[in-house]
């Protein structure tokens, strides 16, 4: 019986686990095009992140905009995770041709795009370009 819980509990962990994954990282929501429609016509900063489960360089990137965005200049940066398996239509109209892309935008002008960057510093200036 004990062996038996045990394994359901770690089914559980697993599930949720799976779950961030595939939501991106805690506090970055899927890309909602009315959300981020209104977010640019707020000229507000944006990030918009095209990210895949499975991808390493994307959860480096996680790791990364998690320390950078936990930063007080960049608390009021609106963030959104594109699924690059299920993007579809939205990766088109980003014209993000991988994932690991981050572009970050200030209102409705695209300020800095990069794919594949896992420099911190190259990251935190990408984020700044949007302030």
């Amino acid at each position: 019986m004990p062996r038996a819980r045990a394994f359901f509990f770690a089914l559980v962990s697993l599930a949720a686990l799976l779950g961030t994954l595939a939501a991106g990282a805690v506090g970055r929501p899927p890309y909602d095009e009315a959300a981020f429609a209104a977010a640019q016509a707020a000229g507000k900063s944006v990030l918009v992140h095209v990210s895949a489960p499975w991808c390493p360089t994307c959860k480096a990137q996680h790791t990364i905009l998690d320390l950078l965005l936990s930063k007080p200049q960049f608390k009021d940066v609106v963030t959104f995770v594109v699924d690059f398996d299920t993007g579809g239509e939205t990766l088109k109209k980003f014209n993000a041709r991988s994932q690991s892309t981050l572009i970050a935008f200030k209102g409705d002008k695209e300020t800095a795009r990069s794919a594949g960057d896992t420099k911190t510093e190259s990251i935190e200036k990408l984020i700044a370009s949007s302030l």
